[in-house]
């Protein structure tokens, strides 16, 4: 997957997603937009996009080496996913959410993780759950060392062994549209508060409750792992360092 080069001004500048290749037909992609989409999608995922920025579809256009349609096809099907948003002007924006849709999402996020997980618990393979286990030790030495960058990277494969496990392809979907959306907001509270180590812990807990054939168990651990902060103060301590040009108003 090609990334999108973060731009160095948080200005109103324009910011385009450049792909790796131009785009050809190939068995994962018929349509141009649907690589469009996808590229733009886990450019806000990632944080390559930020909440606020512009979609310039001139640029766009001409680095995937296609005309403005489908552009504009991805555009429209990331404003229906709430990733994009449109001004009164014209043109997108990557969606801003005020305080109190960021919560509501997340927490709808939550339960869809744990439902994935108690899927999961019931559904895993033997050699599935002993590919958990196994990244999950492999995990400790990041965790140890409190990489940052690397545990995300980490957390998101083990995220996904699980999705996998549960044998539900829709629920997947639906909690990564969840996490795009979520992605800059959840990553920003994970770095202010410094969650490595707790995070790894709240893994054990799940992979604990999966060898123990405990669906309730991992839910549970499940849900406790995905909250913003695990007290008030936590809470407090990720709505104050929330940037404020990141917020819709």
């Amino acid at each position: 997957m090609k990334t999108v080069k973060k731009p160095v001004s948080r200005a109103k500048s324009a910011v385009a997603v450049k792909p790796v290749k131009p785009v050809a037909p190939d068995a994962k992609f018929t349509k141009a937009s649907d690589k469009i989409r996808l590229d733009i999608e886990t450019a806000i995922k990632d944080g390559a996009l930020l909440p606020g920025e512009p979609i310039d579809e001139a640029e766009l256009a001409s680095q995937y080496k296609v005309s403005r349609t489908p552009i504009r096809e991805a555009l429209i099907q990331l404003q229906t996913q709430g990733l994009l948003t449109s001004l009164p002007r014209g043109g997108m924006v990557v969606a801003k959410m005020d305080l109190q849709q960021l919560l509501q999402l997340w927490e709808l996020l939550a339960e869809l993780e744990g439902v994935a997980v108690r899927l999961a618990c019931q559904r895993m393979t033997p050699k599935e759950r002993e590919a958990i286990a196994s990244h999950h030790a492999k995990s400790r030495i990041v965790a140890e060392a409190d990489d940052m960058a690397g545990w995300q990277h980490s957390n998101l494969q083990f995220h996904e062994l699980i999705y996998r496990a549960s044998r539900n392809p829709y629920l997947r979907q639906e909690v990564l549209r969840m996490r795009s959306r979520t992605g800059y907001y959840r990553r920003h509270a994970f770095g202010a508060l410094g969650q490595v180590k707790a995070s790894f812990e709240q893994h054990s807990q799940i992979v604990d409750a999966f060898n123990k054939s405990d669906g309730e168990a991992a839910a549970q651990a499940m849900l406790a792992h995905m909250r913003p902060a695990s007290d008030a103060k936590g809470l407090t301590d990720f709505i104050v360092n929330l940037p404020k040009e990141v917020l819709a108003r």
